[in-house]
């Protein structure tokens, strides 16, 4: 326990001078995984993320394991995401004197698949491993209400202008994305000890790498059923993706695991 509260100690701390200039989040999740047979495992998984300390997705899935031998496994699964956009844009035309900005808010669903592969060894008391995961993730056509500010300018100098403000519909067409996930994670099993800290990197590719995860943390088993989590992870988005409009971001994460 006393590892544990330093563990978090120094991850806020981190957290604290990190997000001074970068967004702050706080993930927290629950899974539940029922044990069929030795090699076969179904789960169910819940998920709040929060965004500077407003509420910016929820989530529920379902998976399946099948373990091949020790050291290789492979799992599907399906969630259904529900997030809050923020659609922003600006036209701007010098020669025919018109500003015009567009802003959006609204909540849509998501649908996500995955497959995924990983491998696992262990050296000495450390366990390497390596996942590959497919996700598929497909967001339903969305007509919401956007709020457009239009801005005429009346002489050259731009001195004096009118301004409408008004709202208009937007329909947001559907879309699917394909994504590779890689990810190499290392943890540490301590001699006599309940508490396992790990860290891992992991890449997302859509034809480039545009995101990058790298997160600390440490698991504590506090019986062969319950397993609380936290964690420090930090997003760095290498490049575009309208899909998950995400920033680079500092994240706070708390799980719990219960098996059965």
């Amino acid at each position: 326990m006393k590892r544990l509260f330093i563990i978090m100690a120094v991850m806020l701390s981190s957290i604290g001078i990190s997000a001074q200039n970068d967004k702050f989040g706080v993930w927290h999740s629950i899974e539940v995984d029922k044990k069929i047979n030795k090699k076969f495992t179904v789960g169910f998984d819940g998920e709040m993320r929060m965004l500077q300390g407003h509420t910016s997705r929820w989530s529920a899935g379902v998976s399946a394991t099948y373990k091949f031998t020790k050291w290789l496994k492979a799992s599907a699964g399906y969630s259904l995401l529900r997030d809050k956009n923020e659609r922003y844009s600006c036209d701007y035309t010098r020669n025919g004197f018109i500003d015009e900005e567009k802003r959006a808010s609204y909540w849509g669903n998501r649908h996500r698949f995955n497959v995924s592969l990983t491998g696992e060894v262990r050296v000495g008391r450390f366990d390497i491993s390596l996942r590959e995961r497919w996700q598929y993730t497909y967001r339903p056509e969305k007509t919401v209400t956007r709020t457009v500010s239009e801005r005429e300018y009346l002489n050259p100098d731009g001195t004096e202008w009118e301004e409408n403000v008004y709202d208009e519909e937007k329909t947001y067409r559907g879309k699917g994305k394909n994504v590779l996930r890689s990810r190499l994670q290392v943890s540490y099993d301590i001699r006599k000890c309940p508490i396992e800290p790990y860290a891992n990197g992991e890449l997302y590719n859509a034809w480039n790498i545009y995101k990058v995860r790298y997160t600390v943390g440490a698991d504590w088993k506090i019986n062969k059923q319950n397993t609380l989590g936290v964690s420090y992870k930090f997003q760095d988005m290498r490049g575009s993706n309208d899909d998950d409009l995400e920033p680079d971001l500092h994240v706070l994460g708390l799980s719990y695991k219960y098996k059965f």
